[in-house]
């Protein structure tokens, strides 16, 4: 059976599928039959295909005495699903759209989302503690005996069906494969963003990316696809160096061989002063150092993707800035999804944009424990989990 076809006769009505649940932070996660209660005005209900597990989730997972660790709840927000039915006040999605839903909104109607300067949304962005998008600490989701689910990042892909705001679902192209497409939810778009949107990537420059997980990979392929010159791949990993080769990394810099140098002192002197280009993709506050370091004085950029795990502050030369270097925080890649991800599809449709190689393993729904252990352990990139697998 094609498992982006399927009708529904649960149109207004609730749905009872198997979600996989997180009870209690940093547990194995436990598949469960639960509700899911139909689109209200302005959501979408989607039957998800397949999904993966971001570095982010495993955050969500462990996090504990913080305001967003509200258990139980449904992680998951790297995926692709086909629509089931939509709520009232939906325009532009219709039963069996192949869509994408996404972390990061964008409502198309705020004065930021209109503005070419970035993607901020600033309707919606500033709201992290809600379940549902516009109905706040209501959810969608309720157990076999009645107990709310609470939702993760407006998305919950780790469910047969969810239910998700128009601001966060991005219809596309059926053509491409759907397992390539979860990518593009986040990070590949997070990535390949990045590097075209925030820093501007152009021919002939020079870039570091320190961190070659999923997003430091898609970083490399947005660097080559506009044309850098010299890709330098910073990890511990020597493996990694192969598997960028494959996204346009030229050099590799293992930072346990570095000896009495710091990245920084390496790079500078592999590039003759300074990558015009640098991207810390780890969340480490050392590294978003390095990674400012690492930069030409003058006209350096650098670019934090990387979610520093407890805020730490980083500590910066105010000369340097001074003296013309810069750094630039960003979200998503600076996309705005409803416009740039399509984008991409066509790119990749045009066969433009690589993304082989990122999925290095398939699992069943049955298995998504194991996607924690892989991960975790750093023995994958990414996955995919399929939910009729």
């Amino acid at each position: 059976m094609d498992r982006t076809s399927f009708s529904s006769c649960n149109k207004g009505k609730p749905i009872r599928c198997k979600a996989a649940i997180c009870r209690k932070a940093g547990e194995a996660l436990v598949i469960e039959e639960i509700q899911v209660d139909p689109p209200q005005p302005y959501e979408v209900r989607i039957k998800i295909i397949c999904t993966s597990l971001c570095h982010t989730d495993i955050n969500y997972w462990k996090l504990n005495n913080d305001p967003r660790a509200k258990f139980p709840k449904i992680l998951g927000h790297e995926a692709v699903g086909v629509v089931e039915s939509i709520g009232e006040h939906v325009d532009g999605f219709k039963q069996g759209d192949i869509v994408l839903p996404v972390f990061y909104p964008n409502c198309e109607e705020c004065k930021d989302c209109k503005s070419p300067k970035s993607n901020w949304c600033s309707r919606f962005c500033d709201d992290f503690l809600s379940n549902t998008r516009r109905y706040g600490t209501n959810s969608r989701f309720k157990d076999s005996s009645g107990e709310v689910i609470h939702h993760h990042i407006y998305v919950s892909s780790f469910s047969e069906y969810t239910v998700v705001d128009i601001a966060h679902l991005v219809k596309i192209s059926p053509e491409i494969p759907v397992h390539k497409a979860a990518l593009l939810s986040c990070c590949v778009s997070t990535g390949v963003g990045a590097a075209w949107k925030v820093a501007g990537v152009e021919e002939g420059s020079t870039v570091a990316i320190f961190g070659l997980g999923a997003v430091g990979l898609a970083v490399a392929e947005g660097a080559r696809l506009f044309g850098a010159g010299k890709i330098i791949g910073v990890d511990l990993n020597p493996d990694k160096f192969e598997i960028g080769k494959r996204f346009g990394i030229t050099d590799f810099v293992n930072t346990a061989s570095c000896g009495e140098k710091t990245i920084s002192q390496v790079i500078t002197e592999m590039t003759g002063g300074g990558v015009d280009y640098s991207f810390e993709c780890v969340g480490l506050a050392s590294l978003m150092e390095e990674a400012f370091n690492s930069t030409r004085t003058g006209s350096g950029k650098t670019v934090i993707l990387g979610m520093e795990k407890n805020a730490s502050p980083i500590s910066l030369s105010s000369r340097a800035i001074m003296r013309g270097r810069s750094i630039h925080g960003s979200l998503f890649g600076g996309l705005k999804p409803k416009l740039d991800i399509p984008i991409l599809v066509d790119r990749y449709l045009k066969k433009e944009l690589n993304l082989d190689g990122l999925i290095t393993h398939e699992l069943s729904f049955a298995e998504i424990n194991k996607a924690f252990d892989l991960l975790v352990e750093g023995n994958c990139i990414r996955y995919t989990i399929w939910m009729d697998k």
